[in-house]
């Protein structure tokens, strides 16, 4: 039995089947919610995730939905540069804003039909010697050959792998929300680093801007958690514009909060005939913006490493190796800005923002350049070998 199943229907999942069905192998995605609405906000694609989008044949689609951002500014509370740093790399590809709702509806929009189960929450799954049983919260049961586990931060395949590998609290809880502002002219993503907080602005396509904002606190704050657009607006009221402008926009019914979280990095994601990858494998707060970037990648590396291997657990071992070492970087690099940026004391936010725009730009920007600068093959079309089934 060679059958593939893949659970999880977000940018991993999604992802993961376009490529796999771009070299000839088709699969099944069993996604638990019962609708695919287009919810969220909006989210940064990288250079290096147009550069996977490219090995899949889907740039300028993905290109003429999003929003090119020439740099990415930090400002202080006041309005002034703490650091700027350029959005392209070397491999000239620029970075795009995109709404996750746009990006959702282009990956819904080339699978094959009858690839997405909705409804179908897997549970757990039981490992025999010739293939896996998914158990599902319905009652029924999926045999299958391999499993790819796409199912978020939240992973119950993971916990089940890796006792232990719940989500870690990263320290502060985060704001999101998407207004019209065709007023407000921005060419960059802003982020806007005070003692009070950090508030982030995005440009996105028809005149929108995507913002955000964090404050530290307790896990599961009940008072943080109760916040409305009017605390936020008092919260960050002595903050500069486009803050103060954006905030005046935004409303109650498109506010999305939720605490961020990471995963302590893993010691592996191959695990026989199961393999996680995206957020399941290497869950990373949102500070370098690679999120879906990585699940993105995550996706092109895969189906290139089958390509290479007849025996899919080879590639998953190989897949393993590929991305281990950079996922753990991410999430590491990660969490240590999250940290800095976060730092609510005066003296040491200043001795901080000092010493960034004392930093050379050269600096910022070789960071920047091992986040962004990837070379991912294109990934040849090759026709289906059956549903749900890898190559005999």
């Amino acid at each position: 039995m060679k059958s593939i199943t893949i659970l999880g229907g977000g940018i991993a999942g999604l992802t993961t089947a376009i490529a796999l069905r771009r070299i000839g192998i088709a699969s099944t995605v069993f996604e638990a919610a019962p609708e695919i609405r287009p919810v969220g906000a909006g989210l940064g694609l990288g250079a290096n995730a147009i550069q996977a989008f490219k090995a899949l044949g889907l740039r300028d689609e993905l290109v003429a939905r999003g929003r090119a951002l020439n740099a990415l500014s930090i400002l202080d509370a006041r309005g002034k540069v703490i650091s700027r740093t350029q959005s392209a790399s070397s491999t000239g590809n620029d970075t795009y804003a995109i709404h996750r709702a746009e990006l959702q509806d282009l990956l819904l929009s080339h699978l094959a039909p009858g690839t997405l189960q909705l409804g179908k929450r897997a549970e757990r799954i039981t490992t025999k010697d010739d293939h896996v049983v998914v158990h599902f919260s319905d009652g029924t049961e999926r045999p299958t050959g391999h499993v790819i586990a796409a199912d978020g931060i939240g992973s119950m395949i993971r916990r089940s792998l890796v006792p232990g590998s719940e989500p870690r609290y990263a320290g502060y809880t985060c704001w999101r929300g998407v207004v019209d502002a065709p007023d407000l002219p921005l060419h960059e993503a802003v982020e806007i680093w005070g003692t009070r907080g950090r508030i982030g602005v995005v440009p996105l396509t028809h005149d929108r801007i995507y913002w955000f904002a964090t404050i530290t606190g307790p896990p599961k704050d009940a008072h943080l958690a109760s916040y409305t657009v009017k605390d936020l607006q008092a919260h960050f009221g002595n903050y500069h514009d486009p803050v103060r402008s954006v905030l005046s926009r935004a409303t109650d019914a498109g506010l999305i909060h939720g605490d961020i979280h990471d995963l302590d990095p893993l010691p592996h994601y191959a695990f026989g005939r199961v393999l996680l990858i995206g957020d399941a494998a290497h869950g990373t707060t949102p500070n370098l913006g690679q999120g879906a970037c990585q699940a993105i990648e995550d996706a092109v590396v895969l189906a290139h490493m089958v390509q290479a291997h007849s025996d899919p657990q080879q590639a998953f071992v190989a897949f393993e190796r590929a991305r281990m070492e950079r996922t753990r970087w991410i999430t590491r690099t990660s969490r240590r800005i999250g940290v800095v940026a976060e730092w609510k004391n005066p003296v040491l936010t200043m001795l901080r923002d000092t010493l960034f725009r004392l930093m050379p730009p050269s600096v910022n920007q070789r960071q920047m350049n091992k986040v962004l600068n990837v070379r991912l093959e294109a990934l040849p079309e090759i026709p289906s070998h059956g549903p749900g089934s890898f190559r005999s």
